[in-house]
């Protein structure tokens, strides 16, 4: 058995992937953590020591965490801190053989903070033009609105989106805390940033029930939903999802970390699947989760009793939620099922 989870891991290790559900502060390693904390000594509480960032990352509920990331986006005082922190993420990303990722980006966090708009936006750019040259990750952006600060930060990241929009950018989000955030506050947003060729993507479902899910749908025209993790308790709406095939993008762990589930083996992802869902698997804020994607595709090999064809199914629809071009896809889909072909089955 230790060998077939080793076959595994070494499968999912070396398959090219897709990411789309991942945060740009919230991707931060360790080391690029403790190097912006120290850069800052002493104008934050974020710990210096790379070991001890460890224990800092341990949440004891969703509010908690809130608080922690902001604490981290904290540290992103200017343009070269931003470039720095999305080549470092890419950097990490491509050591999984992640090809392509959709990137979740916050930029009111760091506009209202003092860092130029523009700035920001070649910051962001120059990293992800820089990524691709050398590495060979793709990069794209989702913009989303914090939903904690409210409507002020819609409007604003709203124009940054609309007026500055990068030549990376294909969606519009909105994260943050569900409790007491409602949905539909935010769809006038949500129409501008479509009628301007941007694709929906909000968190839903994630700490709160199935009707956000419905809200983000019904309200904000939801592509894909961020999570979704509450959908398996409305039967109606698990229809809704499988019907019209619009993608879950599925992060155990961090459902874990942030108390959204009390065990693992309790998260829903395998009633997901077997309700014909379009399922992917991604890794939200791996650092702060102590995880990254490929850990993320072993707990769900695992979860869903997957062998190599399975786990690569898993990797193709992500492929096939993306935003990616067309040949884009297809060229990717080509790579995970040459790489399955030619992996040993002995």
């Amino acid at each position: 058995m230790a060998e077939g989870v080793q076959g595994i891991e070494a499968f999912i290790a070396g398959m090219p992937k897709a990411e789309l559900h991942v945060h740009h502060v919230g991707s931060a390693s360790p080391r690029v953590v403790a190097e912006l904390a120290a850069r800052h000594a002493g104008r934050s509480k974020v710990p210096v020591d790379p070991q001890a960032l460890a224990e800092y990352f341990t949440f004891t509920d969703f509010a908690h965490f809130i608080e922690v990331y902001l604490s981290v986006v904290d540290l992103i005082r200017d343009a070269e801190d931003v470039r720095a922190l999305t080549y470092g993420v890419a950097q990490d990303m491509a050591r999984q053989n992640i090809r392509y990722a959709e990137l979740t980006v916050t930029p009111y966090s760091s506009v209202s903070r003092g860092i130029p708009d523009v700035a920001f936006m070649e910051a962001i750019e120059d990293a992800r033009l820089s990524a691709e040259k050398d590495l060979g990750i793709v990069l794209r952006w989702c913009f989303d609105i914090p939903g904690e600060a409210g409507l002020a930060s819609a409007e604003e990241t709203a124009r940054l989106a609309l007026d500055l929009a990068p030549d990376g950018l294909v969606s519009f989000g909105l994260g943050g805390p569900e409790i007491g955030v409602p949905r539909p506050q935010f769809k006038p947003y949500f129409d501008r940033a479509r009628a301007a060729g941007l694709h929906s993507v909000p968190h839903a479902g994630e700490s709160t029930g199935p009707e956000t899910v419905w809200d983000a749908i019904r309200v904000l025209g939801a592509e894909r939903i961020g999570h979704g993790t509450q959908s398996v308790k409305d039967p109606a709406l698990v229809d809704h999802l499988g019907e019209h095939r619009i993608p879950l993008e599925v992060c155990p762990t961090s459902n874990l970390a942030t108390r959204v589930v009390e065990r693992i083996e309790d998260h829903p992802i395998r009633q997901m699947v077997d309700a014909g869902l379009v399922v992917t698997v991604n890794s939200d804020d791996p650092p702060m989760f102590g995880t990254d994607l490929n850990t993320e595709y072993a707990v769900a090999a695992k979860l869903l009793g997957l062998d190599e064809a399975g786990i690569a199914a898993l990797a193709r629809n992500a492929v096939e939620a993306s935003f990616l071009d067309a040949a884009g896809k297809r060229r990717l889909t080509g790579e995970i099922d040459a790489y399955l072909a030619a992996w040993p089955t002995a």
